[in-house]
């Protein structure tokens, strides 16, 4: 790298590499912009990649994120990317905690069968419709919310009365969660189904008083303007080899094993290996706590006056399987239940209860988790020879388990307790052990491996494993909120006008949504007019 090249000045230079920030260097490219991406990494994506795992095993798994909801067509369009997403059968799959040999398959092109499950595990034929019918309450509000994802910030009284259901606005958005659900479902297992979009990456009970599990759940039924979460064909790394793919196109420019070590509110950034930046304006896709710290090394102070300190509460579980595990249920097929969100343990009393255990600091038994499996929507994950073997993904994601549970720990006494009681868990609702299923490395070792919290700090710089960065926000501004400011207006402000929030810490951040790099994109735009 030259001198020259090391001191060049462009007009928005992005502190990480992740989703979110291909997206906002995409768009400021296609601008005319001059735009530099700057990853610690050797390669761009953060959490949306995808990866090989085990040596010599031909699966490239979504190894962090893996579903898509909140990404939106325009983003897509707009950019010209090559993104599919494949929509699935099978909403759901929960058995019965106390009966395993019976469960509720939600599917989406059988109304009836739906309904016969849902009174043959509960024994009552009204909780399918009264189950339908609250997801039918909140599509309007999917329907008004999702598209504004994509404009400036709008009032919270506005969006209040553009939803025109005051009664939904006041369990949704200014009640706990758990009451709406109480109010709307009669049994404990269809109630923790539902709660279950509350509580992904969230530590919270159903009555929190905080309400981040109804944010995080409004996020949930959104997505699309529908909800539905689809399957990413490729894995998580399609979706980000073409936003680098298109970024790069456009003349952005994404450098690499670049670690920025401090950031100044001028728009100065320094690299580790003693290289300088210089931008009219600096995009951060890191979280605010590692702003922080690279503002002060720049002699600013916090970029918010002082960041909470974030906490995760997330167990991502990766496995790669000889054959989908038999069930105790044998009215339902394997790769029925598996297509979808299978849920163990998650009644809303174990939710709350695994929630007060976690509190107390104790890991949660039963552990409350959720799986699917990539392979059966999307088999190209798999090489040829996997594939014709019969091998499966699968992917587990376990609720309730907050940052505090392994920080300070070894890691690898922590990554295997909290995989046991995973395996502990998920063994409770199968027919057969899970352990007798997992396919083999060359090596001998069985392909399944664990990412807690503490592993996302370690190799994603995730402050304590948080995959929000922080705590989700409302995506709307308050009454009495300025919004005299592009950056303000898009939700990406921090306290330096020079430097703005891109990712996941953005105001309608959160997820593989690129909705944190479209308003830092469009703020920006906003101030380099000026």
């Amino acid at each position: 790298m030259t001198i020259a090249a090391r001191s060049r000045t462009y007009d928005v230079a992005i502190v990480g590499g992740g989703h979110n920030a291909l997206v906002a260097a995409a768009y400021l490219a296609r601008a005319g912009r001059s735009v530099t991406v700057l990853e610690r990494l050797d390669h761009v994506g953060g959490a949306a990649v995808s990866e090989g795992p085990w040596a010599g095993v031909d699966a490239r798994l979504s190894r962090y994120s893996y579903l898509v909801s909140l990404l939106p067509r325009r983003i897509i369009d707009d950019l010209g990317l090559d993104i599919r997403l494949r929509r699935r059968r099978y909403s759901s799959y929960t058995p019965d905690p106390a009966d395993p040999s019976r469960g509720i398959l939600i599917d989406t092109a059988d109304a009836a069968a739906t309904a016969d499950a849902f009174a043959r595990v509960t024994g009552d034929s009204g909780e399918a419709a009264r189950f339908a019918a609250l997801y039918d309450r909140l599509a309007p509000l999917a329907r008004q919310l999702f598209p504004s994802m994509m404009e400036p910030l709008r009032r919270r009284s506005v969006v209040r009365a553009e939803l025109g259901d005051d009664g939904l606005w006041t369990d949704l958005c200014e009640r706990p969660l758990g009451e709406l659900l109480r109010a709307s479902l009669d049994t404990d297992l269809a109630r923790g189904v539902a709660l279950t979009d509350g509580l992904i990456g969230t530590f919270a009970s159903a009555d929190d008083e905080s309400l981040r599990q109804n944010r995080c759940f409004l996020y949930h039924v959104i997505g699309g303007g529908t909800g539905d979460w689809d399957v990413p064909i490729g894995g998580m790394g399609q979706v980000t080899a073409e936003l680098a793919r298109a970024a790069a196109a456009a003349g952005a420019e994404l450098r690499t094993s670049a670690e920025v070590v401090a950031v100044s509110p001028d728009g100065e950034v320094e690299l580790g290996d003693g290289g300088r930046v210089h931008a009219r304006l600096v995009l951060s896709g890191v979280g605010p706590a590692v702003l922080e710290r690279l503002l002060t090394a720049g002699g600013a102070g916090g970029a918010d006056g002082g960041a909470p300190v974030p906490e995760g509460a997330q167990l991502k579980v990766n496995m790669l399987l000889r054959r989908l595990p038999r069930l105790r249920d044998t009215r339902v097929a394997p790769e029925a239940a598996f297509a979808g969100t299978f849920h163990v343990n998650e009644t809303m009393t174990q939710l709350d209860e695994a929630h007060a255990a976690a509190r107390d600091g104790r890991v949660p038994d039963p552990l409350p988790a959720e799986i699917y499996c990539h392979s059966l929507t999307d088999p190209s994950i798999l090489g040829p020879e996997l594939q014709a073997s019969g091998a499966q993904t699968l992917t587990l994601f376990g609720l309730q388990v907050p940052h505090r549970l392994v920080a300070g720990r070894d890691p690898d006494a922590a990554r295997t307790t909290l995989l046991a009681a995973a395996q502990r868990s998920l063994d409770s609702v199968l027919a057969e052990p899970l352990a007798d299923c997992l396919y083999e490395a060359p090596d001998g070792t069985p392909c399944v491996e664990a990412r807690t919290t503490a592993d996302l700090e370690r190799s994603l710089g995730m402050t304590g494993g948080d995959i929000f960065h922080g705590p989700l926000s409302w995506p709307w501004a308050d009454d009495d909120e300025p919004l005299d400011h592009p950056a303000r207006r898009w939700g990406v402000a921090t306290a330096h006008e020079r430097v703005l929030v891109c990712g996941s810490a953005s105001r309608r951040g959160g997820a593989v949504s690129g909705l944190g790099g479209h308003s830092a994109a469009m703020a920006a735009l906003e101030l380099l007019a000026i």
